[in-house]
């Protein structure tokens, strides 16, 4: 059995994967926080300074992991043609025009899915990002395939 689509990465795309990536981690959720204690602060002290510090910490990141997501994108010269993505019983294969890489089931570390994307975590930081809409017909598939060769605790995909 085995899928094949290809992924043209888009800003949008790529931002999906920086957020969620972003926001699951302790430092992205410290930040969100300490933002939100400090817009709660400013109205309970009436320190208008709160609330500037407080929506800047709330909207930095988002806004900085765009920018990031956007430069990535445009600079990075994998991202100038559409990735092909071939997934069988051997692990994941990706071709981007004359290189081709292949990656094992055993050197994924987890799977998990946002409401656009499925991201294959190769470590604590890389990823394979298949947009759901890139992978149209064959989502389903894919997802079939990567659950029956991991184990059930690396794969989150709801």
């Amino acid at each position: 059995m085995s899928a094949e689509f290809d992924v043209r990465m888009t800003t949008g795309k790529m931002y999906d994967y920086m957020l969620r990536h972003t926001f699951t981690s302790f430092a992205g959720l410290v930040g969100e926080f300490l933002g939100i204690v400090l817009v709660v602060g400013a109205f309970a002290y009436n320190q208008w300074i709160y609330l500037v510090f407080g929506i800047i910490c709330i909207f930095y990141q988002p806004v900085a992991l765009y920018l990031r997501a956007k430069r990535q994108v445009t600079n990075n010269e994998v991202f100038k043609a559409p990735l092909h993505y071939i997934v069988d019983e051997n692990g994941i294969t990706v071709k981007s025009g004359d290189n081709t890489d292949s990656l094992t089931w055993d050197g994924i570390y987890k799977v998990v899915s946002t409401t656009r994307s499925v991201i294959v975590y190769t470590g604590r930081v890389n990823a394979c990002i298949f947009p759901k809409e890139d992978m149209g017909s064959v989502k389903d598939k894919v997802i079939e395939i990567i659950s029956t060769h991991l184990d059930p605790k690396q794969v989150n995909i709801r």
